[in-house]
């Protein structure tokens, strides 16, 4: 499992998270117009994952249970043709965040039942990592609580367990989100809490922290904040947080994008790689909307824009891998 995990951050490479639910995945077609079948979600993930070249900067996948389970148009399984490219096939495994007792407005992501023989399926289906997502919000002083933050620790932690016990290595995402009107040091100070809680928690579940992969924010102003910290200030408090809180044992930090437009995600990517090369972890990205989102457009549910969406999707994957190594410039957003 050690070897897989630093397989996922290997120099230039991130993953591609495309485990939207059936749900999520209805929104992202509602806006171009295109009904939520099942052969239409088949056939979106199909241009994302036969995208030729895509392996130079896509090292995984994550994807959704019904995905998984679903082949090509050559009737190959979707992990192998991700294998068959040199890229390796996750799972998202949490059931979702779900209310929490006692704490009004706050969640905890749940999935704990049954996610043993769930990952001994997903490994035996070709999967060899997952994915596992926590959500704290900041909402006023209060929020969020002690309680919420410990929870989702502990939930996080029994899934790493349980996922290195099966064969997967596990990645643990504690996501502080970015929607409020806080600043960016009140998200600096709640990221703190969210690490600090979790890697309490995966020594307490002696996890290995050899064979898992961290999945988080970026410390970030909120949406509705009034200031909106810069890129600089943005890298520099992130890797700030990370320093104090992240073991040198890990191998490897993958940022979700959170809401953030494509263009700033790979520039904040980009400018932490600049700012320091002496880091214990690879720092690199683990995108949903910010690889697809100019696929989709492109997409638009036709056969015959098959290679428009693989042209836009690999303009993203090659700015973000080049982020990855701090080798991003805005002349690669122009590339053909």
């Amino acid at each position: 499992m050690d070897k897989i995990a630093q397989a996922l951050v290997a120099a230039g490479r991130g993953i591609l998270a495309a485990d939207e639910s059936n749900g999520t995945i209805k929104k992202r077609f509602d806006s171009i117009k295109v009904e939520s079948t099942e052969e239409n979600r088949r056939a979106y993930r199909e241009m994302l994952f036969t995208a030729r070249g895509a392996e130079a900067a896509i090292s995984g996948v994550i994807l959704y249970d019904e995905t998984l389970r679903q082949s090509a148009a050559d009737g190959r399984p979707f992990a192998r043709v991700l294998s068959d490219m040199g890229i390796v096939p996750g799972i998202k495994v949490d059931k979702g965040a779900k209310s929490l007792a006692g704490c009004p407005g706050e969640t905890v992501t749940e999935g704990l039942d049954g996610l043993r023989e769930r990952c001994q399926e997903y490994h035996k289906l070709g999967a060899r990592f997952a994915k596992w997502r926590a959500v704290i919000d900041i909402a006023g002083d209060g929020v969020p609580t002690d309680t919420c933050i410990r929870a989702n620790a502990h939930a996080l932690a029994r899934y790493a367990a349980i996922c290195q016990e099966t064969g997967l290595v596990p990645i643990v995402e504690p996501e502080v989100l970015m929607d409020g009107a806080h600043d960016i040091a009140r998200c600096a100070v709640v990221t703190e809490q969210a690490l600090n809680a979790l890697y309490d928690e995966l020594r307490l579940q002696r996890v290995r922290l050899e064979a898992t992969l961290l999945k988080p924010n970026m410390v970030i102003s909120g949406k509705k904040c009034a200031t909106q910290a810069g890129v600089d200030e943005v890298a520099a408090r992130t890797l700030e947080v990370l320093k104090r809180c992240v073991p040198a044992a890990v191998p490897g930090i993958v940022f979700l994008s959170g809401g953030q437009s494509d263009l700033l995600a790979t520039r904040h990517l980009d400018a932490m790689n600049k700012l320091d090369g002496a880091l214990p972890w690879k720092l690199s990205f683990s995108y949903g909307r910010a690889l697809q989102a100019a696929a989709l457009q492109a997409w638009g549910g036709k056969a015959a824009n098959v290679a428009a969406g693989q042209a836009a999707f690999l303009l993203r994957a090659r700015a973000n891998g080049a982020a990855a190594l701090g080798k991003w410039s805005a002349a690669m957003e122009k590339a053909a």
